[in-house]
């Protein structure tokens, strides 16, 4: 599976205890080094080089696979499950049915983020540090 998957480099909200939950949990099922991950707050992210302006990257998840392409919003997450080796995750997430439910959810989570972040967010970090 891994042999043929290009590396993709996640651009995320590191003030959002939500997506760093969710980035710790892709970490820990890094094994094959297909993903890596960038706050976008960080040195490390260069809206330039990545073609995306911060305000963009704050709007909605961002992925840059190695030969530079990019994806966003939902789109991202199958991508990163697959190359976390969480393919139901990856097949549920790709399902072209549930693509318009993923989209608006999508879309009203990013525009809602810190909010809900802020209600869920400690416990899902708690959970994830747990391991």
């Amino acid at each position: 599976m891994a042999g043929n998957l290009q590396q993709l480099t996640l651009f995320y909200d590191g003030a959002c205890p939500l997506c760093q939950a969710e980035i710790i949990f892709l970490t820990s099922r890094n094994a094959a080094g297909l993903l890596d991950f960038i706050d976008i707050h960080s040195d490390r992210y260069d809206p330039s080089r990545v073609g995306v302006s911060c305000a963009d990257a704050l709007a909605a998840m961002y992925g840059q696979y190695a030969d530079g392409s990019l994806i966003h919003g939902a789109a991202v997450f199958p991508e990163a499950y697959r190359r976390a080796n969480l393919p139901f995750l990856a097949w549920l997430f790709s399902r072209k049915s549930l693509q318009p439910l993923l989209r608006f959810s999508y879309q009203v989570f990013a525009k809602n983020r810190h909010a809900i972040s802020s209600a869920i967010g400690p416990l899902a970090l708690r959970l994830v540090q747990k391991k």
